[in-house]
């Protein structure tokens, strides 16, 4: 490992700051564009020794574990040019593939704060310890609280380890529902063996408690409001980390949807956009989560005045809607995990479809499929970056596309 002095030159697009050096481009955690460190460097990465001249946009994080915790990267620094640096994240994708579009100002969508968490759980020396990973390590840092949590979440490590102390080690997902904390433990069945009893009698101050996707005891329903719709929640079923960023993107889906007659909303999930765009439109929504298209389905019965909703469960990597099954939809939102929806991209750009609301949360993924929809057809309109992952490199995305019939269809 040798030490040297670095010129911070920009930040990279994991939120680590970028500096040349003879053997080539180094990324450093921590430090800022513009300052001048004195590093550790060991291969492409180094790490700060000691800052000899610090950014003006430098400000003190507000985390006691900031830098210890694998989580937030960027709490160090001033509210503007990291919002500049994220829709840059953005803007730099579409740039990659050759696509141009206005891009909104980023949205912030923290709200009050993150709406589930995921805990590990260890012990060790006698201890039960509760908390996130060390930066760049696999070991375990244990703390009090997260203060990027939302309220109802700040006493979830002492749930956490208190399940720790009856079950040992364990995985521990809790998430914040209007009618309480779900709890989600995973644990190897075999080493829990007897404790799971002890556990079904202990009173966590939960709604309910779950154990490998099992349910172990239930006080109250964990449900979620969206839209007028009430949603009962399955274990661990994907949900947008805040109710901001679930709002927001909401939103901005609903109003590029438009007075839509037919919506397909493909990765639909619970339904957030399929319960909110059925107060208007017809909406059919698909996805691979058996356990979500239920709850989809059981709140589209429960709800009064929603326009017809289907609910189908269906992979749409392996089989995604082709063109002569999207002849009755008029729009389409797709919103697939980070990965992106290739395949089905390819579908959509062959066929007659008016408009595609793309929801995404990886701007490179995202701006693949952007690519194979224009060379479809398809004309960019607005894209807007959402911050749900607020002090992170992690970008939600939101965009329309329209389809121009004076353009060739080359996919």
């Amino acid at each position: 490992m040798t030490e040297m002095r670095l010129e911070i030159g920009g930040m990279g697009r994991r939120g680590e700051a970028i500096a040349h050096s003879d053997g080539g481009t180094l990324y450093i955690p921590y430090a800022l564009p513009g300052e001048t460190v004195r590093a550790q460097v060991d291969g492409e990465r180094a790490r700060i020794v000691a800052i000899e001249t610090a950014s003006p946009d430098r400000i003190a994080p507000f985390c006691k574990f900031f830098t210890r915790c694998g989580g937030c990267q960027l709490q160090h620094w001033r509210e503007e040019p990291y919002r500049q640096w994220k829709r840059g994240l953005v803007v730099t994708a579409l740039n990659n593939r050759g696509l141009e579009a206005p891009v909104a100002d980023l949205i912030d969508a923290h709200g009050d704060g993150r709406r589930r968490v995921s805990l590990h759980v260890r012990r060790k020396d006698g201890q039960v310890l509760a908390g996130f990973m060390a930066a760049r390590s696999h070991d375990l840092l244990d703390i009090d609280r997260c203060p990027i949590l939302m309220p109802a979440l700040q006493e979830a490590t002492t749930i956490a380890r208190a399940i720790g102390e009856r079950l040992g080690d364990c995985d521990v997902a809790l998430t914040a529902t209007d009618t309480g904390i779900d709890g989600a433990v995973k644990v190897d069945r075999e080493l829990a063996g007897r404790a799971l009893h002890e556990l079904a009698q202990t009173d966590f101050g939960l709604a309910r408690l779950t154990v490998n996707g099992d349910p172990l005891a239930t006080r109250a329903t964990p449900m979620l409001t969206m839209g007028r719709a009430k949603v009962t929640l399955p274990p661990v079923s994907f949900l947008q980390a805040t109710a901001a960023g679930e709002a927001a993107l909401a939103q901005l889906v609903i109003a590029a949807a438009g007075k839509t007659g037919k919506i397909a909303d493909l990765f639909c999930g619970v339904g957030p956009f399929a319960l909110r765009l059925a107060e208007s439109a017809q909406v059919a929504g698909f996805d691979s989560d058996r356990l979500a298209i239920a709850a989809l389905d059981r709140a589209r019965r429960a709800t009064s005045g929603l326009k017809p909703v289907t609910a189908t469960a269906r992979d749409l990597f392996r089989e995604p809607l082709v063109p002569s099954e999207l002849e009755d939809f008029d729009a389409v939102i797709l919103d697939p995990p980070r990965a992106g929806a290739e395949a089905q991209a390819r579908h959509l750009a062959k066929s007659k479809i008016g408009t595609v609301i793309v929801v995404s949360c990886d701007p490179a993924s995202f701006a693949r499929d952007a690519e194979i929809l224009v060379r479809g057809g398809y004309r960019l309109g607005a894209v807007t970056p959402v911050d749900q992952f607020k002090w992170s490199s992690h970008v939600e995305i939101a965009a329309v596309f329209r389809r121009d019939q004076s353009l060739a269809r080359s996919t």
